[in-house]
């Protein structure tokens, strides 16, 4: 079950927060356009798991459009709609993969030798643990954040880059288990920015409530891709005949 979980969960971050385009999430109220949304959702789980897993993985398709529709239905763009979103989509696969745990196994990448599929699930876990931490973090701070008015100044888009670049690092620190670092990480950022807005209070706020939510984010998504990548079945690398 674990592999069918991964490998949905992987195709679930690349569908959304990767081959969604700025364009179809600004569309997605046209028909047509949250179908074509619904086709790469499908796309992206058959380039994991195959042809043989059609119907479950249309089903997901229904389930994923029909969630973004009662989304759409609300109205709502906040941080708490985001997350219950994002809370729907990861039980509707945690539930397929619970009722159907063999499409892993009957996936075309599963047929390959020893470690072309530990390699896939693995290399693609890292890469989406990778995306959700910086581009979804960033779409769910950027939402958090807008209940309050941004400081003004600084390069263009300046603020984004430092959160997409803080919460890289952070994924990558939690992975190589140099925990230590990320407390100079925080102490290196509050340094840097105490000259700055040391003596306004609103802009002090508004920097430390974001420095915290970004941090919070990267750290549980690290720590939940690390703890998936453990109970993945290792990576073993045959031994080459002599």
């Amino acid at each position: 079950m674990i592999e069918t979980f991964t490998a949905l969960l992987i195709a679930h971050v690349l569908a959304d927060f990767w081959f969604q385009t700025d364009w179809m999430v600004r569309c997605k109220l046209r028909p047509e356009v949250l179908a074509l949304h619904g086709a790469v959702v499908v796309a992206t789980a058959a380039v994991f798991l195959g042809p043989a897993a059609w119907v479950e993985l249309a089903v997901l398709g229904v389930m994923h459009v029909g969630i973004d529709i009662i989304k759409l239905g609300s109205r709502s763009n906040g941080a708490m709609a985001f997350m219950a979103d994002q809370a729907a989509h990861l039980a509707t696969i945690a539930v397929l993969a619970a009722v159907a745990p063999w499409m892993w196994a009957e996936s075309p990448w599963a047929q390959l030798d020893a470690p072309w599929p530990a390699v896939v699930l693995q290399g693609g876990l890292l890469v989406t643990g990778l995306i959700a931490a910086t581009r979804a973090g960033g779409f769910a701070v950027g939402m958090l954040m807008a209940a309050w008015q941004p400081p003004t100044g600084g390069l263009p888009d300046g603020g984004r880059m430092i959160g997409l670049l803080e919460r890289g690092l952070i994924f990558v620190l939690v992975l190589a288990r140099q925990f230590e670092a990320i407390g100079f990480l925080i102490a290196a950022k509050s340094i840097l920015r105490f000259g700055t807005v040391g003596g306004d209070r609103a802009v002090s706020e508004y920097v430390i409530i974001g420095t915290l939510a970004s941090f919070g984010w990267a750290i549980v998504v690290s720590v939940v891709t690390a703890a998936l990548l453990a109970a993945l079945p290792p990576l073993v690398i045959p031994a080459l005949a002599p």
